[in-house]
């Protein structure tokens, strides 16, 4: 089964060094299908097996938080990996130019590395083949069904994808087995795999980013790392998943299940939740509602930004969209707000307020209020490639799960219609699905809502 979640992503002549595991997806020891699967490669070649992340300075809107977020959770995956005889290089730069270059100094036998379908994530792939010698294969460790096996083209709305999903669950949702036994131990030049930080020492470039170890977004509600994730998904199973059909739509209860932070990092696989959702004394109706959230949305999610490279523009709007937003561009807006008023959730509408705080105090925005804050931001700006790149920008800085295609797809719906249908005509939405503050106090108590937010900011506040 683990050979189709990989494909050969370009051939060439196996070294006599190591496989190679590139991570940068998928942090974590336990449940990935790609550590498998290097794994078993290594164990076919008689090769050793040893990881390598590099970080990104420049990564793409990346924050401070978020660097302090993945890098603790490398400290733990370091520790752990080496327990089971795997080092960890931990480099810094261009990923791809310093994963190649170390794959050329070690002979690598060959390199695996993580799914990833953003646009930059293709790319690194493209550049390190580019310059490898040795076979290089990806491995979707993050869907339960790959995302290339599950469709070959774009999926127009979740029920044309969730039938070809549902058809493959029995073949793809099992089990994980442990890793192979009997591995070559690493030999190689460098530190071994007792020693902490991985074949060479954390580059000193690491500590100098800015704000290591800063307070952000997150920083006090999710703690980084596997350990972690396994507790919150604990937690979940057994405070949240019962009645969360009912309740994971108000923002004012703790309906939801909060991994998402872990399950964008790659610290917790979501075949691992989805095996344990599935075995949980629960109502079938909550199970059935999380799962279809945990493989089907979030698979559409990743189908969308392969398929439409141009994820984060209007050019991925459907046609029907394009046009009617086109058709309202010039409608009057009833307010204009700049991007620091919105930042600053500085606008009349105590609703949207509340989701913008809940974003910057804690990383998280529940999901219900982030579709309405997504569709009041096509609103209140002068046009829908304003409010795409505001929605995205603010999105990608504050969540600790934005840089995703769970968040392209959500904006994308949100602003131009993806995957939903045309509805109502009406002004500056055209037929794009449209909410207001009267439906979300007729849903739930918007009052308890904001109540639950000033409470997080009298918490944030220094004694």
């Amino acid at each position: 089964m683990n050979q189709r979640r990989a494909r050969l992503f370009q051939d060439g002549r196996p070294g006599p060094g190591p496989v190679l595991y590139w991570m940068h997806r998928d942090h974590r020891a336990c449940d990935n299908w790609a550590l498998l699967f290097a794994a078993g490669l290594a164990r076919s070649l008689d090769a050793p097996l040893a990881a390598v992340h590099c970080l990104d300075p420049a990564y793409p809107l990346a924050q401070p938080v978020h660097f302090s977020f993945l890098l603790g959770g490398l400290d733990e995956l370091a520790r752990s990996l080496a327990g089971a005889g795997i080092p960890l290089a931990r480099l810094t730069g261009d990923p791809p130019r310093e994963v190649a270059g170390l794959a050329r100094r070690l002979d690598a036998a060959a390199v695996v590395a993580d799914f990833d379908p953003l646009r930059h994530k293709r790319a690194w792939l493209l550049q390190a083949a580019r310059a490898l010698e040795c076979p290089l294969h990806e491995v979707d460790a993050r869907n339960v069904v790959p995302c290339f096996r599950a469709s070959d083209k774009a999926e127009y709305m979740a029920r044309t994808i969730r039938s070809k999903i549902h058809r493959l669950l029995p073949e793809f949702l099992e089990e994980f087995p442990p890793l192979p036994t009997g591995l070559r131990p690493w030999a190689g030049a460098g530190p071994g795999p007792e020693a902490e930080g991985g074949l060479w020492p954390e580059p000193e470039a690491v500590g100098r980013l800015p704000g290591h170890l800063a307070d952000g977004p997150g920083s006090g509600y999710f703690a980084p790392g596997e350990a972690a994730a396994r507790a919150g998904l604990e937690d979940f199973l057994a405070h949240r998943l019962a009645g969360y059909a009912a309740r994971r739509n108000d923002p004012g209860l703790d309906g939801q299940s909060g991994l998402s932070p872990w399950l964008h990092f790659g610290m917790l696989s979501a075949q691992r939740v989805a095996l344990a959702v599935t075995g949980a004394h629960a109502p079938a109706e909550d199970k059935e509602a999380f799962l279809e959230e945990l493989v089907v949305r979030r698979e559409l999610a990743d189908n969308f930004c392969l398929h439409h490279p141009d994820y984060d523009t209007v050019e991925a709007f459907p046609d029907w969209a394009r046009r009617t937003l086109e058709k309202h561009a010039r409608d009057p807006r009833p307010f204009l707000y700049t991007r620091e008023e919105l930042e600053n959730a500085r606008t009349h509408d105590p609703a949207w307020n509340a989701a913008q705080k809940e974003m910057l105090l804690t990383g998280k925005m529940h999901g219900y209020m982030r579709m309405y804050w997504g569709k009041k931001i096509l609103e209140w700006t002068a046009s829908p490639r304003e409010a795409l790149a505001t929605a995205l920008d603010l999105n990608d800085r504050y969540s600790l799960d934005g840089r995703d295609p769970n968040g392209y797809a959500g904006v994308a719906w949100s602003i131009g219609g993806v995957h939903d249908r045309p509805w109502v005509e009406r002004p500056v939405f055209g037929q794009v699905r449209y909410m207001n503050l009267a439906g979300l106090n007729r849903k739930f108590d918007l009052a308890a809502y904001a109540a639950k937010v000033r409470g997080l900011e009298r918490g944030m506040e220094p004694e």
